[in-house]
C-alpha cells in the first residue's frame, strides 16, 4: 500500500492539464457515462488528458471520440478559463502514479448532429460501461464528490445551452 502523502508534499505536485466535453443534444440535454472502473455511481462527462504539445480544442476532440465514438458534433462554447480540483490526499498515490495533485481542464460544449447510434463506449481502451441524456444542471450531483465544485462550475458556464 503506497503512502499518502503530507499535504505540503501534495501542495508541491503540479495539476496534470486536461479537456472536459460537455456534449448536448437537439433537445439540450447532455451525454453522461457510468465510469467502468468505479463500483459506485460514477456518471460524468468525457474528459481526458491533453498530449504533449497537443491543442487543447484538439486533445478535446480525440477524447470525445475515443470515449464515444461520436465525430458528429460541432462546437458551441468553451470555458474562459481553466477549471481546477484536487484529488482527496489517500488517491494521489494511486493515480496518475502520483505526479499530480489534481487536473485543470478546458472544458468545451459542443452539439451533437448525429443519431444515437453512433455513440460507441466500447472503443479501443473503454472507460464506461453505461451511457444516458440528462439535464445538465443534474450532473453535479452524479460525480464523485471531490469533483462536484468543478461540475458546478462547468454547469454555470454552459447553463445557456441547455435546452
Amino acid at each position: 500500500m503506497k503512502r499518502v502523502p503530507s499535504a505540503a508534499e501534495i501542495a508541491r505536485l503540479p495539476y496534470r492539464r486536461g479537456v472536459g466535453i460537455v456534449l448536448f443534444n437537439r433537445a439540450g440535454q447532455v451525454f453522461v457515462a457510468q465510469r467502468l472502473d468505479s463500483p459506485e455511481p460514477a456518471w460524468q462527462f468525457p474528459q481526458g488528458g491533453i498530449d504533449k504539445d497537443e491543442d487543447p480544442l484538439l486533445a478535446a476532440k480525440r477524447e470525445l471520440h475515443e470515449e464515444t465514438g461520436v465525430t458528429s458534433a460541432e462546437l458551441i462554447g468553451e470555458t474562459p478559463d481553466w477549471i481546477r480540483y484536487d484529488l482527496p490526499p489517500d488517491l494521489v498515490p494511486k493515480v496518475w502514479k502520483g505526479r499530480y495533485r489534481g487536473q485543470e481542464q478546458k472544458w468545451y460544449a459542443f452539439r451533437f448532429s448525429g443519431e444515437d447510434s453512433e455513440i460507441d463506449i466500447d472503443g479501443e481502451h473503454p472507460e464506461f460501461s453505461d451511457w444516458r441524456w440528462m439535464d445538465l444542471a443534474q450532473t453535479p450531483s452524479l460525480i464523485v464528490t471531490f469533483k462536484r465544485p468543478l461540475y458546478e462550475q462547468v454547469v454555470k458556464a454552459f447553463a445557456h445551452l441547455a435546452g
